[in-house]
């Protein structure tokens, strides 16, 4: 395990150390179990191009035929 330092304001610190105090934990058990549930919910959004305008409406109902003439991407 490895050392790091974090900065909180007074009224966070006493309630860490009311908590802790209260399930009788060490402040950085207790840290480090938030810290551990945080990470376990984290979803990392897709990394995808998403979706873009085409500006035509009726893409989806031509025909494989009946395309539109392809546009530059500039």
């Amino acid at each position: 395990m490895r050392r790091t330092t974090i900065s909180l304001d007074d009224p966070m610190l006493d309630e860490l150390h009311r908590l802790a105090s209260e399930r009788r934990i060490s402040v950085a058990a207790l840290i480090r179990e938030a810290l551990a549930q945080k990470l376990a919910a984290h979803r990392p959004k897709p990394r995808s191009l998403g979706i873009a305008a085409s500006n035509h409406t009726d893409t989806a109902q031509r025909t494989s035929d009946e395309r539109p003439e392809p546009r530059s991407w500039r």
